[in-house]
């Protein structure tokens, strides 16, 4: 990395943007944070659980079903390709934006625009190509707000309070995806209604957060933009900061194979398992999936505060992941589904609020948090976008779903023994 972004942390004054914050958010902060990430989760997450797939499926009319669920990943994976631009790029200019309202602030602003609009258009969509091109954009849209968002835990929550703060990041996922499902099935008949629904809710929910305070970047403390340092900037030396490389490379492989065990249940209900109900069955699958995220979440990362212990949570997380897995593909039954979605909740909840304290914890360098931590993000999202790929090839291959979800355990067992490699964190 250059001197732009990879300056050593005595190098810049600690001010009240760039030092390490020490006075604890309070219960409203944590509120308004929880509350925007629920819309964030509703507007992201119903759409690759149901409204997508069964978009492209309409408008596909496939002979087999097996072109819908390609058609489906091929969609995903262009939308990562995006993200892995627009992570760490816009969490760049974050770091250096010196607005009276903040650095953080405006971003989210601009990207629940940009999600909430797209959306809507989204809604709107006969073609194929359009759909992609549609949902690229709202995924552009999730990755300018998500990258000033979870920048903010570094710019305003002290270590000792990380894990319960990024509990209530991810607890909310589990719920969003629920109440979604709910939303656009039972409240709104229409696709393109339920999209206009989900989009209407993601802006209304990030307004409270964004009347919490969000301290100014001093213009003298802002670095230059150039196109030369943003880019250079991407690249952190694992071999400079192996920590880093470690909790970046463990949040991939158990993000793919969470994905994995996740992204394509509606089509492993309705033609795996033949399930009838199989839009009922996915809500119950996923209300259990969510009673568990929501209690490993929170539980377990004020317990990871309290003991000042990442790792072991981390690696018990995905280790619990990989065993779900492996009985959803060893054993395809609708009940054994129920049990692998407890155990797949109670795993990454766990992991989702630890591991972005985690992450926090081994940032490089405080004047570029948000970029560094859109890098992290990626490991987050392109797993949701390429898993669909990944399992829909693994379809192809093997003509059923057990590859996919092998392939999962694969993956989060990998995540857990790379997380075991960090030093600098218990």
């Amino acid at each position: 990395m250059t001197s732009l972004d990879s300056a050593p942390n005595a190098a810049h004054p600690t001010t009240a943007a760039l030092g390490e914050p020490v006075r604890r958010v309070s219960a409203g902060w944590i509120a308004s944070f929880a509350t925007v990430w629920l819309g964030i989760w509703m507007a992201q997450l119903t759409p690759v659980q149901l409204l997508l797939p069964a978009q492209i499926d309409a408008q596909l009319k496939p002979d087999n079903w097996v072109d819908s669920v390609v058609a489906f990943g091929i969609i995903s994976g262009i939308a990562a390709v995006a993200t892995i631009i627009a992570y760490p790029l816009t969490g760049a200019l974050s770091d250096r934006t010196t607005s009276r309202f903040g650095r953080r602030r405006p971003w989210i602003a601009i990207g629940a625009v940009v999600f909430g609009l797209s959306l809507v258009t989204l809604g709107q969509q006969t073609e194929i190509w359009a759909i992609g091109a549609t949902w690229v954009a709202a995924s552009v849209g999730f990755c300018i707000m998500t990258a000033a968002l979870t920048a903010t835990i570094s710019d305003q929550v002290p270590v000792n309070q990380r894990g319960f703060v990024s509990g209530w990041m991810s607890a909310p996922q589990a719920v969003g995806i629920i109440v979604g499902l709910v939303l656009v099935t039972e409240l709104v008949t229409d696709a393109s209604l339920g999209y206009i629904l989900l989009a209407v809710i993601l802006v209304v929910l990030a307004v409270p957060f964004l009347f919490r305070a969000d301290q100014p970047l001093a213009p003298t403390e802002r670095v230059r933009v150039t196109a030369k340092g943003i880019l250079s900037g991407f690249w952190i030396s694992p071999r400079k900061h192996p920590d880093f490389g470690w909790t970046l490379l463990s949040r991939v492989l158990v993000s793919v194979g969470n994905a994995l065990g996740t992204s394509l249940l509606l089509y492993f209900l309705m033609f795996q398992l033949k399930d009838e109900n199989a839009e009922d069955d996915l809500i119950v699958l996923t209300l259990i999936y969510m009673v568990f995220v929501i209690l490993a979440s929170l539980i377990l990362g004020k317990l990871s505060d309290k003991l000042g212990r990442r790792k072991l949570f981390v690696f018990i997380a995905s280790g619990l992941q990989g065993v779900a897995a492996l009985m959803l593909g060893l054993f395809p039954d609708l009940t054994v589904a129920m049990i692998g979605a407890g155990l797949l909740g109670l795993g990454y909840g766990c992991f989702l609020s630890v591991d972005q304290a985690l992450a926090t914890q081994v940032l490089p360098d405080a004047a570029s948090r948000g970029k560094d931590l859109g890098i992290m993000n990626i490991a987050s999202a392109v797993p949701q976008a390429i898993a669909p790929m990944i399992g829909a090839a693994a379809v192809v291959v093997s003509g059923s779903f057990m590859l996919v979800f092998l392939l999962g355990a694969a993956f989060s067992f990998a995540g857990a023994f790379a997380v075991a490699r960090v030093r600098s964190v218990r």
